[in-house]
């Protein structure tokens, strides 16, 4: 189902209470109260602009449905795939400290460095796919995804060199030499599964774009069975340790990746229009276009890696490295939930600017951010009174859990500015703004924010803290920043560079005249 038929049936019937015929005689003729939305001949029509408080309702109500039916499975597809990762984190713990401190430094160093630059790569994907789906343009959506699957496996041939010499990189980097070596050792045993990421990622965008969401939750909650299943038999029956979570992680990878690509064959028939040797041609100018558009992503998400390198230096670093690992897990259950919610927001942007909806765009974000900082605001209280507890799930060392303990209002608080940051940042996926934020999150995150932490956490002796701390100011100016910008947007200029950006990659070189829906 497309995203602009998602919550159709609501929005009507909404909109027959909201708008029903009211009748009044002026001058003995009868007038009808004007329509809050422009009747179009596309699968969804664009609001007009909002001038009362019913007309806000109607469009809350409108909005909530059509974005929750895509946030919700996302969501927790997203929290499902996360605690996949953090099932490898709570049995590494179970096994030692030095395990789980190794397994976090893999995690949130060298795992890091392709995970994300694959996640930003395809985050041009997922603005191509939206809205050339929301334009109408079904073929071009899958040349887009064998093209990027060809340029992130060919990325990931190029970080192999990252991988194999990972045990040295991380002891040059300052880690300790006990950490750096299994670190090293667990990162070449898990080479497949960053493979299998060159996968998951084209076609799993491809899917998303048109609102088949459902599928993508339930294969994420079989894998995460089959996982813990895997985890159980390989480390507590048989005692591999992290050869066991090695092997785990590459079976899980490779399985998600079939199931993607053979839902995606078998049963996506009508939007699936098989392979083409089109996926070869102009492979540059989109690998160019992937590169750029992980800027974002990569200078947002590595940001945190400078954090782990440099708790990795800090007095006691299992320690610090530990409760720093596992605060991040904790917030990664939150993110994962809002994670969701930007990549609904992205489709939502996505499809309604490729359908010429301006203001579709722009209040979907208003919506979404409102409901977003609730659920900031629940979570940063759910951590506040349970500080003490959170890091008994990952271990059982009494120093590591009051070391958590010590950094839990701060992660309180991270959760709070990140259920912003994952709406804002739905939002420039969606309108295709990658390269740009690129740079806000260079002056944000490096400029102001990891001077500010090392200052904090290495000159002034804070620690963990000290370098969080730093991570917080540079986020709250990105966001601010951020904020700026899209409420300063025009939508109909957004309209009109993505019907361009559709003309210029349409892989059959129309030209659609798609601005005449333009309100």
């Amino acid at each position: 189902m497309a995203v602009g038929d998602c919550g159709l049936g609501v929005a009507a019937e909404v909109y027959n209470k909201f708008q029903s015929q009211k009748l009044s005689g002026k001058g003995g003729t009868l007038q009808m109260e004007t329509p809050l939305v422009i009747q179009k001949f596309t699968s969804e029509s664009d609001y007009l602009q909002v001038k009362s408080l019913k007309d806000a309702k109607f469009v809350v109500c409108t909005e909530t449905v059509k974005i929750w039916r895509i946030a919700f499975p996302l969501a927790l597809s997203a929290l499902f795939q996360f605690l996949t990762l953090s099932s490898t984190s709570i049995y590494a713990g179970h096994i030692g400290d030095i395990e789980l401190s190794s397994i976090s430094v893999y995690q949130g160093v060298i795992s890091a460095i392709y995970f994300y630059l694959l996640f930003g790569m395809s985050s041009a994907l997922a603005t191509l796919c939206g809205q050339a789906f929301g334009a109408g343009q079904i073929q071009s959506t899958c040349v887009y995804v064998q093209r990027s699957w060809i340029i992130l496996t060919a990325t990931c041939i190029i970080l192999l060199p990252i991988y194999v010499y990972a045990n040295p990189l991380l002891k040059f980097l300052g880690q300790e030499q006990e950490i750096a070596e299994l670190a090293g050792r667990y990162s070449i045993q898990v080479i497949p599964y960053m493979f299998s990421s060159a996968l998951v990622f084209p076609f799993q965008a491809f899917i998303q774009s048109q609102s088949k969401v459902k599928v993508i939750m339930c294969i994420a909650l079989v894998l995460l069975l089959i996982q813990n299943g895997l985890l159980y038999i390989f480390i507590t029956v048989f005692g591999w340790g992290t050869t066991g979570l090695a092997m785990v992680t590459n079976i899980i990878g490779w399985l998600h990746a079939f199931a993607l690509v053979i839902y995606t064959i078998g049963w996506c028939k009508e939007e699936w229009t098989g392979f083409s040797w089109l996926a070869f041609r102009d492979l540059w100018s989109f690998a160019k276009l992937s590169l750029a558009s992980s800027v974002m992503s990569c200078l947002e998400q590595w940001y945190g890696t400078c954090i782990m390198i440099f708790a990795g230096r800090l007095d006691n670093p299992v320690i610090a490295v530990g409760s720093y690992s596992i605060c991040i897990n904790v917030l990664g259950w939150h993110a994962m939930l809002l994670l969701g919610v930007g990549a609904a927001v992205s489709i939502r942007v996505s499809n309604t600017l490729g359908m010429s909806h301006p203001r579709a765009a722009k209040y979907c974000f208003y919506v979404t951010l409102f409901q977003s900082l609730l659920i900031g605001i629940i979570f940063m209280t759910v951590i506040f009174l349970s500080k003490e507890e959170i890091a008994k799930i990952f271990t059982n060392s009494e120093d590591m859990i009051r070391a958590v303990a010590d950094l839990a209002y701060l992660l309180g608080v991270t959760m709070f500015l990140t259920s912003a940051s994952y709406a804002i940042s739905g939002v420039v996926v969606g309108s295709g703004w990658q390269v740009m934020v690129g740079y806000i999150n260079l002056a944000c995150y490096y400029i102001v924010g990891l001077p500010i932490g090392i200052f904090l956490g290495v000159n002034q002796h804070l620690g963990v803290k000290g370098l969080w701390g730093g991570t917080l100011c540079g986020r709250i100016l990105h966001i601010l920043v951020l904020f700026v910008i899209i409420w300063k947007t025009n939508w109909s200029n957004e309209v009109e560079q993505t019907a361009h950006r559709m003309r210029e990659w349409s892989i059959n070189n129309l030209h659609y005249d798609v601005m005449g829906n333009v309100s």
